[in-house]
């Protein structure tokens, strides 16, 4: 019992990565991108690093949002029907 307990915990939080990892890659890209950006021209403005990473986030959240929606509903109903067995 607990170590199927520990097996659904281990699948949802892979599954959790899966589906952030793409929405944080970007950021990750994006951030990296305005860093080099700010340190070649000298420019140190603080809203000049978040604004690009929160709309690129935004923007690859929206576009990936049937994927999200069916990988979610696949893992719902996977954990439905392991509890029905």
């Amino acid at each position: 019992m607990g170590e199927e307990a520990v097996d659904v915990v281990r699948h949802a939080l892979f599954e959790a990565l899966l589906i952030a990892l793409p929405i944080l890659g970007a950021g990750l890209v994006v951030g990296l991108f305005v860093s080099i950006f700010q340190a070649v021209t000298q420019i140190q403005e603080q809203t000049l690093t978040f604004v690009p990473k929160i709309v690129v986030m935004i923007v690859v959240a929206i576009l990936l949002l049937s994927w999200i929606t069916t990988r979610m509903a696949d893992f719902a109903r996977e954990m439905f029907m392991m509890h029905a067995l």
